[in-house]
C-alpha cells in the first residue's frame, strides 16, 4: 500500500504543478508582494509593520486560493470524469488513493508557498521606500532577478527543445534558485557589504509563514474531502464558506462562550464560590527585553462546577457553541502577524501546539474524505 500511495502522490504532484491556475496565482502573488513595499510607504506610523501585515496577508490569501482551486480539481475531476475507476478497479485501496492525492497536492502547495515566502522575505529585506533617499537593497534586486531569469530561461528551453510543461518546469527550477538567492542576500548589506547571516535572518517571520502554511494545508485537506462528493464549483463554495467561518470562529463561537461563562461566574461570585487568581504572562521581545503582564481573573473554587449555575437553555447553547468551535478549524490561532508587528518572539511551545492542532485537523479531514470516498460510486 505504501508504494501505491507514493505512486499516486507523485502523479498528483505533477498533475497539480502543471495546472495553469497554479502558475497564474503564484505569479499574481509575487507581483502583489513586490508592490507591497512601495504601497506600505503611505502610513502615518511604522511602514515596516504595514509591510509585514500586507505581505503576510498576501501570502495567506494566495495560499488559500491555491489550496482551494488545486485541491478541488485534482481528485474531483477524476471522480467526475470516471478516470478514478481505472485506479480503484485495480488492487489499489481507496484510502491509498485519497491519501496519495492529498500528499501530492500538499507537496505542490508547499512548494508554491515556499516560493511566495521566499519572495516575501526578500522584499522585507528591502526597507520600505519612503523617499528617494531610501537606499535600494542591491543584492535583493540582483540575486532575485537572476533567480527569476534562470527559472524562466530553463523553463523556456526545456519546453521548446524537450516538450516539458512550462509551468511545472518553471516552478521546480525557480524555487531552488530563489532559495539560493535568499541565502546569498542574507550575507550582504544593501551596498553589498558583507555581514553575518544572523544579522538579517528573522526567524519570527518564518514561524508566522509556517503557521500560514499549516492553515493552507488544513483547507487543502478539507477541499480534498469535499471533492470526493461534490463537483469543483460546490467544493470551492463550501471550502470558502468553511474558511470564512474559521476566520470568524472567535467572534461566532468564542465570544458567546465567554459571555455565558461570565454570567455563570457572576452567579457563582454572589454565592461565594469564586476566588481571584493572579496570572503573570511573560512576553519576550525581539530586542531582548522581557515584558511581564499581570492580570487577575475569577475562577470557581475547587469542587464547584461552573455549569451548575446555568439557567434555562444556557447550558445547551454553551455546549452547541463548544461543538461548533471544535468542529470548525480556528484559523485565527494560526495568524501570528500581531506578534510580529508588536516585536514579540513567538514561543516555540505555542508554534508546536498550533502545529499539532493543524495536524489533527488534517488527519480528521483526510479520514473523512476516505470514509466519503469508500461509499462513493465511481463506476
Amino acid at each position: 500500500m505504501f508504494y501505491q500511495t507514493l505512486s499516486i502522490a507523485r502523479n498528483a504532484f505533477f498533475e497539480s504543478i502543471r495546472q495553469p491556475v497554479l502558475l497564474v496565482l503564484v505569479l499574481a502573488g509575487m507581483l502583489l508582494l513586490m508592490l507591497s513595499n512601495p504601497l506600505s510607504a503611505f502610513t502615518m506610523d511604522d511602514d515596516q509593520r504595514m509591510l509585514l501585515d500586507i505581505g503576510l496577508a498576501t501570502v495567506f490569501t494566495i495560499g488559500i486560493l491555491i489550496a482551494s482551486f488545486v485541491a478541488s480539481n485534482v481528485l474531483g475531476r477524476e471522480v467526475e470524469n470516471k478516470t478514478a475507476l481505472t485506479v480503484v478497479s485495480k488492487p489499489v485501496p481507496r484510502p491509498a488513493f485519497v491519501i496519495g492525492k492529498f500528499v501530492g497536492v500538499g507537496l505542490a502547495i508547499s512548494i508554491s508557498m515556499l516560493l511566495l515566502s521566499l519572495v516575501f522575505v526578500m522584499v522585507e529585506q528591502q526597507a520600505v521606500l519612503q523617499t528617494v533617499r531610501t537606499p535600494i537593497h542591491v543584492p535583493v534586486v540582483v540575486f532575485g532577478t537572476i533567480a527569476l531569469l534562470v527559472g524562466t530561461a530553463v523553463a523556456v528551453w526545456c519546453n521548446y527543445f524537450y516538450g516539458f510543461v512550462f509551468s511545472s518546469t518553471w516552478l521546480c527550477v525557480t524555487v531552488p534558485s530563489m532559495l539560493i538567492a535568499y541565502i546569498l542576500v542574507l550575507n550582504f548589506g544593501a551596498d553589498f557589504s558583507t555581514q553575518p547571516v544572523s544579522f538579517s535572518f528573522r526567524p519570527e517571520i518564518w514561524k508566522a509563514l509556517l503557521a500560514i502554511q499549516i492553515s493552507v494545508l488544513i483547507l487543502a485537506s478539507i477541499a480534498i474531502a469535499l471533492s470526493t462528493r461534490l463537483k469543483q464549483l460546490g467544493t470551492l463554495s463550501f471550502t470558502f464558506i468553511i474558511f470564512f467561518i474559521g476566520m470568524m470562529s472567535d467572534a461566532w463561537f468564542g465570544y458567546p462562550i465567554d459571555q455565558i461563562e461570565s454570567a455563570w461566574l457572576d452567579r457563582a461570585s454572589k454565592d461565594g464560590k469564586v476566588q481571584i487568581v493572579e496570572q503573570v504572562r511573560i512576553m519576550e521581545k525581539i530586542n531582548g527585553d522581557i515584558e511581564e503582564v499581570t492580570t487577575e481573573s475569577e475562577e470557581v473554587l475547587s469542587g464547584t462546577s461552573l455549569s451548575s449555575y446555568a439557567i434555562g437553555a444556557e447550558y445547551s447553547k454553551w455546549a452547541a457553541y463548544n461543538v461548533g468551535q471544535a468542529i470548525v478549524p480556528n484559523f485565527q490561532v494560526l495568524w501570528l502577524t500581531d506578534a510580529l508587528t508588536q516585536d514579540n518572539i513567538i514561543p516555540p511551545k505555542y508554534l508546536l501546539r498550533t502545529t499539532g492542532y493543524g495536524m489533527l485537523y488534517i488527519v480528521a479531514a483526510v479520514s473523512l474524505g476516505i470514509v466519503l470516498f469508500q461509499r462513493k460510486e465511481v463506476a
